[in-house]
């Protein structure tokens, strides 16, 4: 786990839209460890208190987030493949 702030946030969102660029489409969706998952969410309050947008703390800019601590964190790309989060 991170200690910096916002820094998982940032690197999902940095993920999220370098795999859409490349492919032009969403992932399909990111699996985070019970423990990043703590992190997201501490990032998540940060993000909401930091402006008016409406953010849901299931979802990463449109991308459903499953918790699981028996895979590594990932995102999982359009076409299948896994991503290391970190």
């Amino acid at each position: 786990m991170t200690d910096k702030p916002m820094s998982l946030y940032m690197r999902m969102t940095e993920m999220l839209s370098d795999h859409r660029s490349a492919t032009g489409a969403y992932a399909d969706k990111f699996i985070l460890s019970t423990s990043l998952h703590r992190q997201y969410l501490r990032d998540w309050v940060l993000v909401r208190q930091m402006g008016t947008m409406r953010i849901d703390p299931t979802n990463h800019m449109g991308v459903p987030i499953e918790i699981s601590d028996t895979t590594p964190s990932v995102m999982v790309a359009s076409n299948g493949t896994e991503v290391a989060l970190l």
